[in-house]
């Protein structure tokens, strides 16, 4: 069957698990960006009360535990600060090697697929 100037191929079983497959990883590529940005947003926070918490003069400093504010030493809200800063770059990291790994599984995926189909399927973002 000929369509717009290039044969159309059968796509098979195998074929639809692929495009299935590159637009699952395509979704959670997409979702990933988002908590990516997240992750870095509450770095750059954590970043900016750790700055804010060493010009305090305050011994005593309200933190926020869930929904309630505590009065905690000064010294303990700087360790507790260090240890969410230390949780976020490694859950950041993470995000990024699971982002790396996508990005790879969806250019081989797009290899194939276009090797097969050539202009027949859109495989980009637009």
């Amino acid at each position: 069957m000929q369509q717009g100037g290039g044969s159309e191929s059968e796509v098979t079983w195998e074929d639809q698990q692929n495009i299935n497959k590159f637009s699952r990883l395509n979704n959670r590529f997409h979702e990933l960006e988002d908590e990516i940005r997240t992750a870095k947003e509450t770095n750059d926070n954590l970043e900016d009360a750790s700055n804010e918490l060493i010009l305090s003069d305050d011994d005593v400093i309200r933190f926020q535990i869930g929904e309630v504010f505590a009065h905690i030493p000064k010294e303990e809200v700087e360790g507790r600060l260090e240890q969410m800063k230390e949780e976020n770059v490694e859950h950041l990291k993470k995000l990024e090697e699971e982002k790396d790994s996508i990005v790879a599984q969806m250019a081989e995926l797009k290899k194939i697929l276009y090797g097969k189909f050539k202009d027949s399927i859109n495989l980009e973002d637009d």
